[in-house]
């Protein structure tokens, strides 16, 4: 017969040496905010000794990003619960920014009164470190992919910067192109002169050449001085001249000129420019096709044409959404000054089943959204807009039927099978198919047959 197990109580000086030894910081403070205890652990990750952490304000000690507003150790001395895992950071003696996560619960004695607070936090500077250095291998610039895809064109992207030809970069609306322009331009030796951008698309023909190459006083009426156009202002760096397979087949030929002699005349000016620019332009069209057509003109699209990207839409790299999600999720968290820790496994597979017509700039939208309604923890599929969670219900209501539908076959065919002794010929003729197609149906099907041999069987 087993022993009972004896329960050994745990002594304060027990407890302590437990404290003591674990890795994850803790500290408890009292309903004035004074810190009361201060194990080892936190005088390692913050660099502040006991000695100087008792007695003192928390926010004195730890000087996190959270003290002056979403503090979880405030809000469970306020609202009685505990919160778990809650990122932040603090500052070290060394002010240096420490990422942490922490985790709160009121502190009481044996009688259930309340004492106090207690925080237990964790370093994650190394997983921190190592998440920068993954991430570093699938980012240029402001652009994130672990597509291969996108891998290719991220290791082409520091030669072609290097050099100073003009690039064509080709992709559907919202997949980023003026991103890979502002990658070209920042890895180029321009990139301490200006980048500067224009939709060509949003502008008719005189307003579009007053924009590019500006104007002199008395050039047309309410023209009362002169005004430097974009490339003016681009000297010396980048002009992106974004949708230009929007213009016109005038505005074609006026750009040519400037391309093939690197100077522009300004309206109303009797002498031309030299123009020190790099173009970079991009289209969400099939420049080739238009110039086939003859919606395009040929020598201006082999002039821009030098070095052409093109950018996949987003529904052929599913698998960045996860890596464009963190970093939406970060970038709002800062502008927001929000603590919201991710996104749940619903809402992800939502938007991994999404097709994603608006492509990145729609799952920008998604997260800016969902960041409304979220206030804190992950964002769920309720905090998405309404068109997503409709989609993720009809997916659903799809997967169920195509389940149904599966069972009842299964059925059927097993019966069948049962029926005819096993005699997959036999059943084959009473389900009025090939027996070749009941035998892959029967493994696709995943349908488990016993080990007796029914083919003698004849029926």
């Amino acid at each position: 017969m087993t022993k009972p197990q004896r329960t050994v109580k745990l002594d304060e000086t027990t407890t302590e040496i437990i404290l003591e030894s674990i890795s994850d910081g803790v500290f408890t403070i009292d309903h004035n905010w004074q810190i009361t205890s201060f194990n080892h652990a936190a005088e390692e990750i913050t660099g502040i000794s006991r000695k100087e952490a008792i007695g003192r304000h928390c926010w004195e000690v730890f000087r996190s990003n959270m003290c002056e507003g979403d503090c979880a150790l405030k809000r469970t001395m306020k609202e009685g619960k505990s919160f778990v895992s809650t990122s932040t950071h603090i500052i070290n003696s060394e002010k240096k920014r420490i990422p942490i996560t922490a985790s709160t619960s009121l502190l009481k004695d044996k009688k259930g009164e309340i004492l106090g607070g207690v925080e237990i936090f964790r370093d994650h500077s190394l997983v921190e470190e190592l998440r920068k250095e993954l991430s570093a291998r699938f980012q240029m610039g402001d652009m994130v992919s672990s597509s291969t895809a996108m891998k290719k064109i991220f290791n082409i992207l520091p030669q072609v910067s290097e050099s100073d030809s003009t690039v064509l970069i080709e992709g559907e609306t919202g997949t980023g192109k003026e991103l890979a322009a502002r990658a070209i331009h920042n890895l180029s030796h321009r990139k301490n002169e200006p980048f500067v951008a224009i939709n060509c698309g949003a502008l008719p023909d005189t307003l579009l050449e007053s924009e590019l190459f500006g104007y002199k006083a008395g050039a047309f009426t309410n023209a009362v001085k002169n005004k430097p156009g974009h490339f003016a202002l681009a000297e010396g760096g980048t002009i992106f001249l974004d949708e230009i397979g929007d213009t016109s087949p005038a505005f074609q030929i006026r750009l040519l000129r400037v391309l093939e002699e690197r100077e522009f005349q300004p309206l109303g000016a009797v002498k031309k420019v030299k123009a020190n620019v790099r173009i970079i332009a991009a289209t969400n069209q099939n420049l080739s096709e238009m110039v086939d057509k003859g919606a395009f003109r040929q020598d201006l699209f082999y002039r821009i044409n030098v070095v052409q990207l093109k950018l996949p839409p987003l529904r052929e790299r599913m698998e960045d959404i996860p890596l464009l999600v963190e970093r939406f999720i970060g970038k709002l968290n800062r502008i927001r000054g929000k603590a919201v820790t991710g996104i749940d496994q619903e809402a992800l597979e939502a938007l991994m089943h999404y097709d994603f017509p608006g492509n990145i700039r729609e799952l920008e939208n998604f997260i800016e959204h969902a960041f409304v309604l979220c206030m804190e923890g992950k964002i769920q599929l309720r905090h998405m807009p309404i068109n997503l969670s409709l989609q993720s219900l009809a997916a659903d209501k799809h997967a169920t039927e195509h389940d149904t539908l599966k069972s009842a076959e299964i059925k059927i065919i097993a019966d069948v099978l049962k029926r005819n002794n096993y005699n997959r010929k036999a059943a084959a003729k009473d389900l009025g198919m090939h027996k070749s197609t009941l035998f892959r149906k029967i493994n696709k099907l995943g349908i488990v047959l016993p080990k007796i041999d029914g083919r003698s069987d004849r029926k």
